[in-house]
């Protein structure tokens, strides 16, 4: 990953209401969330989600995809590892080190 990829990333994630979705959504695995649940979840009003789910969208932290009359929004987990890779990749001063999944993530899913 490149260094300027890297910072459009983070400054995606740079506001409190955008990480909280984001964190809400890696929570939420696969199957991510329709926009209600995460309206409810988060109390922010519709307009201010829908902003910020744009620009998370916009970024490439997220995958919409629409099931019905819902859209369903989840965390791009292979982009959010690559990220991880990114700012760990000179961690632990050259020795290999490998960062575990929290239980709350499904078990494919690397962090």
């Amino acid at each position: 990953m490149k260094s300027d990829t890297a910072v459009s990333l983070l400054s995606a994630l740079a506001h409190p209401t955008r990480l909280a979705i984001f964190r809400l959504l890696v929570t939420r695995g696969e199957a991510g969330s329709p926009v209600g649940d995460i309206l409810d979840a988060l109390a922010v009003p519709p307009a201010t989600l829908s902003f910020h789910l744009k620009e998370l969208s916009h970024a490439g932290l997220l995958h919409a995809r629409q099931e019905s009359r819902f859209i369903f929004y989840s965390a791009n987990y292979a982009l959010m590892n690559e990220l991880m890779g990114f700012l760990t990749e000179n961690c632990c001063e050259g020795v290999s080190c490998e960062l575990s999944a929290p239980t709350c993530c499904p078990s494919d899913v690397k962090v």
